[in-house]
């Protein structure tokens, strides 16, 4: 991956939608450019999806996961990315394990979340964060 890559995944992480066209006179190439770029980069798997940014009036949080230390968290992880109103799952270092971004319609919602991920043998505890604001970087 190179500059004009990492050039243009930035533009589409602010806005997927945006036409190759702007993209390429953006990044002062080609739209043929821009377009065979990001078929490449999807193929090649560095493009996961393409998703929609919304901002709905709901209640974004982080539910932090404590796992046991004999559990497959990349299969804990694709569990829990298949729960409705998870939006991301991040397995990470430190003090927990994995962390699930939750996009809900209310507190009563996100403490669902909570309570479902805290019935998992699999995790010994639990940390939530309201996510208070988002800026795209």
């Amino acid at each position: 991956m190179d500059e004009l890559d990492r050039d243009i995944l930035s533009i589409l992480r602010r806005d997927a939608r945006k036409p190759y066209t702007e993209i390429a006179e953006e990044v002062g190439t080609s739209e043929g450019t821009v377009r065979n770029r990001v078929e490449r980069l999807t193929d090649d798997g560095v493009i996961e999806r393409f998703t929609v940014s919304t901002r709905t009036g709901n209640v974004k949080a982080m539910i932090e996961l404590d796992v046991a230390v004999d559990v497959d968290t990349a299969s804990l992880s694709a569990r829990a990315a298949e729960w409705e109103q998870v939006d991301f799952v991040w397995q990470v270092s430190g003090e927990e394990d994995i962390v699930l971004v939750v996009d809900a319609a209310d507190t009563q919602s996100v403490n669902q979340m909570i309570t479902r991920a805290r019935e998992l043998e699999e995790v010994v505890n639990t940390k939530t964060r309201l996510i208070l604001d988002e800026k795209l970087g």
